[in-house]
């Protein structure tokens, strides 16, 4: 998964790279108030950039509130941001309604599931087709066959599979369902790849943040 930020085109005054300056001599002296939103996915590593540049550029202070994805675009769109943050790049759709916007790769990273199962300890393998008919509802045991011939020799509990999603517009959510599309047909034809799909079963809850806490908070879960 690459998070985009996400910028308006226009002139600056502020020196450039080619000016003859170290980067640290070059921002010393900038002065801004800007503020963001976006993807919560890369938004820890965002704070810990801002926090790093205002040590060298003491008068730039930087906002960004992790709102997802689509949250991002709709206030970049909007103008009430001076940047965005995406998860998945604007589609032509999304990009007719900005004004000159620009996509920066900004970082690069994965989604992984993590589970909550009483009594099981070790790491559990899941395959793209399991994984799909868990989110259609289609397998809702832990002691499934198709999971327990993955996972030989883990006692997995007769429990039913509470499964945690993301309630908001997100790129990880995009990023999660085009798998799913790509691995399950039956996934595609159901759903398909969105940002923020009608999930057919389980719980949701906001950001990342809210996944991992749901998901921390509910025996027998995964998300």
């Amino acid at each position: 998964m690459v998070a985009v930020g996400l910028l308006a085109c226009g002139g600056s005054d502020s020196a450039s790279p080619d000016s003859g300056g170290s980067p640290a001599a070059i921002g010393k002296d900038d002065k801004a108030d800007l503020t963001g939103a976006g993807a919560t996915f890369p938004a820890p590593l965002y704070q810990a950039w801002f926090a790093d540049y205002n040590k060298v550029a003491k008068d730039v202070k930087t906002n960004y509130q992790a709102v997802g994805s689509g949250g991002g675009i709709q206030q970049f769109t909007e103008k009430t941001v001076d940047f965005g943050a995406t998860d998945l790049p604007m589609t032509e759709a999304e990009l007719a309604k900005a004004t000159d916007a620009q996509h920066i790769p900004t970082v690069l990273g994965s989604v992984v599931l993590t589970y909550n199962i009483d009594g099981v300890t070790s790491a559990l393998k899941f395959d793209g087709d399991t994984i799909a008919k868990i989110w259609l509802g289609k397998i809702t045991k832990w002691n499934d066959p198709q999971i327990v011939a993955l996972n030989p020799g883990v006692k997995l509990p007769n429990a039913s599979i509470a499964v945690v999603s993301r309630s908001d517009s997100s790129g990880t959510s995009g990023v999660f369902t085009d798998y799913l599309s790509a691995v399950s047909p039956d996934w595609k034809s159901a759903i398909g790849v969105q940002k923020a799909p009608k999930w057919p079963v389980g719980q949701a809850g906001s950001g990342n943040a809210g996944v991992t806490n749901g998901v921390k908070q509910t025996d027998n879960s995964i998300g």
